[in-house]
């Protein structure tokens, strides 16, 4: 069971690998995109790139490759329609679910995600959690990403709350850091998982 800090006045979740237990399809639709065009989808950089936006995950990997001939724009695109097509096999995690569950309807809560818009509404749906959420922030609504903080400072902004009074449960590095600089209070899933 999570233990939660006492003072927060709002909830914020990341969505993949915190809410969801997205991570290993989200994964699977990388490596089944990259394959297709000849390469594989290193699963260390996978998860050190968690939280930041497919598009963007696709563009760095390929520099960090150095393959040519490849747009990384439309990997990221053909990854997202493969996700989706597997969207199904999407479970919730039980133990941050039931922290939703629990505080629905008491306090205000959002989503802030590295995803695309699209994406984490179907997700959400998925694991039947659409609905749930005060404010819901995604890749596509703002400019900066994580570990940039303004995904949760527009999220507590929307839910008409003060920074330091929100919660973030998180599972990357990107999104932890991002809450920090928001001068927001953490939980690493990871340790709970």
């Amino acid at each position: 069971m999570i233990k939660l800090p006492a003072g927060f006045k709002a909830l914020i979740f990341d969505l993949d690998g915190t809410l969801a237990d997205t991570m290993p399809i989200h994964y699977k639709a990388c490596q089944l995109v990259c394959n297709r065009n000849g390469f594989d989808f290193p699963e260390d950089y996978f998860y050190q790139e968690a939280g930041k936006p497919t598009l963007e995950v696709f563009r760095n990997l390929i520099l960090k490759l150095g393959i040519k001939n490849v747009d990384g724009d439309q990997l990221g695109i053909e990854k997202e329609k493969v996700f989706i097509e597997l969207i199904s096999e999407v479970k919730p995690l039980k133990i941050v679910a039931q922290i939703v569950e629990t505080h629905q309807g008491e306090i205000p809560m959002a989503i802030g995600s590295g995803g695309q818009k699209n994406t984490v509404n179907l997700t959400l749906k998925a694991i039947g959690f659409d609905g749930f959420f005060d404010s819901i922030i995604t890749c596509d609504d703002v400019q900066y990403h994580k570990p940039h903080p303004e995904t949760f400072l527009k999220a507590a902004s929307e839910m008409g709350v003060k920074p330091h009074e929100c919660l973030v449960f998180e599972d990357g590095h990107p999104g932890l850091e991002a809450a920090k600089l928001a001068g927001m209070m953490t939980i690493d899933v990871r340790e709970y998982l």
